[in-house]
């Protein structure tokens, strides 16, 4: 069932401009209205006339046979390519001038009740005759959607008086060929006759007698004409020529048609030039549809237009398809006859329902009220009234999309976009304040010292370095190497290692002990008091990336504990670093402050991308990571003195082993991104930690920190409504599609650019989700709506 959509143009004409455009839809038992305006465009009447005249010298030049004479004045050194300058400045100012702001409101209120597969009949209603003549096809509405086609109408119409008749299995067409001189209308003559199913009577170039007396005394269905014809300046009447030496005007033959309408004439084909004025005419008869070229003709466009035409009207098609199909198709003769596809024009009694070829045939009454088909107690729907319709779908996806995150459906998803987001941001500097003295592969066999416990350096080697590091007034040392054992006696070591580990900026590791992956845990060296130890605890998300930090979690109490200090070790080398800058650590239940700068924990159960079942025991919080190498050196570079002084004064400094045999590794949201998937060692992890403190408190470096739970639900239904309401007030079914995919990528650089410049970690992936769904949902939505409207007409 086609939809149909009346724009009336009421009070103005182009030099003043419409105050008021009232567009009408009509959809089975609802009438849709919506008013706007449109400005002055005097320019437009100048154009067409321009381009009126190009059209005729451009034909004439190329030697076109027309169905006119024309008359060509003031038109010198005319080339193709001037007119279609002219053509493309005619769409282009159309386009424009329907793109005014108030129209807009009217086009865009219009598309939301429309579907791109839906038969649109679009009809243009006006008196002016420049509004008839203007090639409102060009209009990019008719490209958004591929089965509306256009048609003309008076103000003022009436519904026919129609006499009832008897079937007779036939489409009785009455075929006037008229003047021929100069064209060539026989092969509309061969097209008539190849119909099977009517039954075609030819006047060739008939007097005006006889003309008369087939339209009085027979009933047809349709009428044809083919001949010389023309409209008169002012466009207002027209005339035809059915032989060489009488032309006829409509109103000459007003009585004989209109007896003719009231037994059953439905549809006029007038294929011949400059009908304009012919169909002016005969809408003052109320005929229910004519067909009619705009200006003056090329033979063989119009015995092409004509051929698929019948094909298609013929084979089944409604009258607006199948004159849709057969004008798009001569635009494939445009190269020899330019703007060929914007001649054939359909005039509308907007009284009548369109006919068909079979209704014509089976001569089915279509001539009741437009306006019938709307119910007396019509129901008026506003585009405004169906706005809830688009905030319930939207709070349904919101729902869905909540629930699905709740269950941990996006979580790896979001995971792997934050740290995409992580890796597109701009690289930073390594933190001057902090350097790693690594133990290579290399440090350990070259030393052969013997030890227990883990394979590592022997006591002797490392009170060595401790040693050797303390005499570069380090700030703060860390000890990231588990020392849960006594080397052998040995009295050939000229330096203990207690008397290191005794010092008071020396910072020790442990490891609590864990029931499922480590029940025993790692002590600390015995020396050491509680005060200068951390754990190393960490843990990794299920893809198997290091993102969270503890800083801090509560320990054994029992005395079997082997590891009893409740602060991780980046934690207590970044406070002794900041102590030294008389700045205290305030420790919370929800937050950690340094100074004025507080770092907020990600709450049990649902923080950020984290879902239910996700370890946030603990305080812990977001590692905030630099793209960048730390500053290094060697065990042997410590020793042997090779080095700048410089890196470890003032500093912190951490010591760990790097070694491919130790397993402590870890993976980043950096390691994917490099070429060849690279985990790095613990130590460079620890590192991080320490320095992302340091930064946040004494460089203002954002801080990693996710909205509360319920802000991650107002983000969600927020975007949501804003996907819903694009595509709900956009226009054509591709427009929308770009309008979700514009939404998301605006959607995807807010994120980016929160997470830059704050550090917030929004959820980009579920309020994309919600985008898309909403506006595919408002999509199905309107598609049903209008379902169920064919179903629910009031009988």
């Amino acid at each position: 069932m086609s939809k149909l959509v009346v724009f009336s143009l009421l009070g103005g004409d182009l030099n003043k401009g419409f105050p008021v455009v009232m567009a009408q839809l009509w959809h089975h038992n609802q009438l849709f209205k919506i008013t706007g305006s449109l400005p002055a465009a005097p320019q437009l009447s100048e154009l067409y006339q321009r381009w009126q005249l190009l059209y005729k010298a451009v034909h004439q030049r190329l030697g076109s046979n027309q169905r006119i004479k024309v008359h060509l004045q003031d038109i010198t050194n005319i080339s193709v390519n001037d007119f279609d300058e002219v053509c493309q400045q005619l769409q282009r100012s159309i386009n424009a001038w329907l793109k005014f702001e108030s129209f807009q409101n009217i086009e865009r209120q219009m598309r939301t009740l429309l579907n791109r597969d839906d038969e649109i009949r679009v009809i243009i209603e006006t008196n002016i005759v420049l509004l008839h003549r203007l090639p409102w096809q060009l209009w990019d509405f008719f490209e958004d959607y591929p089965k509306a086609e256009l048609a003309l109408s008076n103000h003022e119409y009436a519904s026919p008086q129609v006499l009832q008749k008897s079937p007779t299995g036939k489409v009785k067409i009455l075929a006037i060929l008229g003047n021929r001189v100069g064209i060539d209308i026989d092969k509309d003559g061969s097209l008539l006759r190849g119909l099977t199913d009517a039954q075609t009577t030819f006047l060739v170039e008939p007097t005006r007698k006889k003309l008369d007396e087939q339209l009085w005394n027979q009933d047809w269905d349709l009428l044809f004409f083919a001949g010389h014809s023309a409209s008169q300046t002012d466009g207002e009447n027209g005339k035809i020529y059915i032989n060489q030496t009488e032309s006829l005007t409509i109103p000459q033959l007003k009585n004989a048609l209109k007896t003719a309408i009231t037994r059953g004439l439905k549809l006029a084909i007038f294929n011949s030039c400059d009908g304009i004025g012919l169909a002016r005419n005969f809408a003052d008869l109320n005929i229910p549809q004519m067909i009619v070229m705009r200006e003056p003709v090329p033979d063989l466009v119009a015995q092409e237009f004509l051929k698929n035409f019948l094909v298609a009207f013929a084979g089944g098609n409604t009258l607006y398809l199948a004159m849709r199909e057969a004008r798009e198709r001569l635009q494939g003769l445009e190269n020899d006859f330019p703007c060929a596809s914007w001649l054939p024009v359909i005039c509308q009694n907007l009284t009548t329902v369109p006919t068909t070829w079979q209704e014509l045939r089976d001569n089915f009454d279509n001539t009741k009220f437009m306006m019938d088909a709307v119910p007396r107690k019509r129901k008026i729907a506003t585009p405004k009234s169906k706005l809830w319709t688009v905030l319930f779908s939207t709070f349904l996806v919101t729902i869905s999309t909540l629930g699905l995150r709740y269950l941990g459906v996006f979580e790896n998803i979001e995971l792997q976009t934050f740290d995409q987001m992580l890796r597109q941001r701009p690289q930073e500097d390594a933190d001057s304040r902090v350097t790693v003295v690594e133990i290579t592969e290399k440090d350990i066999q070259s030393r052969q010292e013997t030890t227990v416990g883990l394979k590592s350096i022997s006591d002797s080697t490392l009170a060595k370095l401790l040693n050797k590091l303390q005499k570069y007034q380090p700030r703060v040392l860390g000890l990231d190497i588990y020392r849960d054992f006594v080397d052998p006696p040995n009295k050939l070591k000229p330096i203990q290692l207690s008397p290191e580990l005794s010092k008071d900026n020396v910072v020790v590791v442990c490891k609590s002990r864990d029931s499922e992956y480590d029940p025993q845990g790692v002590k600390p060296p015995k020396e050491v008091p509680v005060e200068r130890q951390g754990f190393s605890d960490a843990v990794n998300d299920s893809d198997g990336i290091f993102r969270r930090q503890i800083l801090a979690m509560p320990q054994d109490q029992d005395t079997s504990s082997r590891c009893e200090t409740p602060y991780s070790l980046s934690f207590q080398l970044a406070a002794g670093y900041l102590f030294s800058e008389n700045i205290q650590s305030n420790l919370n239940e929800d937050y950690v402050q340094f100074g004025s700068k507080v770092f907020k924990r990600l709450k049990p159960g649902h923080s950020g991308g984290y879902q239910e079942g996700v370890k946030l025991g603990g305080f812990q919080i977001l590692v905030n990571y630099r793209d960048a190498n730390y500053q290094k050196v060697s065990l042997e570079d410590v020793l042997s003195g090779k080095l700048n002084p410089n890196l470890f004064k003032d500093r912190v400094v951490l010591i760990g082993v790097t070694a491919n045999t130790i397993s402590d590794m870890w993976s980043t949201p950096y390691s994917a991104a490099q070429q060849n998937y690279q985990a790095i060692p613990g130590v460079f992890i620890q590192a991080q930690m320490v320095s992302q403190i340091l930064s946040a408190v004494l460089d203002n470096r954002p801080i990693l920190w996710v909205l509360p739970f319920w802000g991650d639900i107002l983000w969600i239904c927020g975007w949501s409504v804003v996907g819903s309401l694009f595509v709900w007030r956009v226009r054509s079914l591709s427009e929308k599609g770009s309008a979700i995919f514009a939404t998301v990528v605006i959607l995807y650089g807010v994120c980016a650019i929160a997470l830059f410049t704050q550090g917030l970690w929004i959820p980009f992936i579920p309020s994309a989700f919600a985008v898309v769904t909403s506006g595919i949902a408002v999509l199905f939505i309107q598609d049903r709506r209008d379902s169920m409207t064919r179903q629910s007409l009031v009988k």
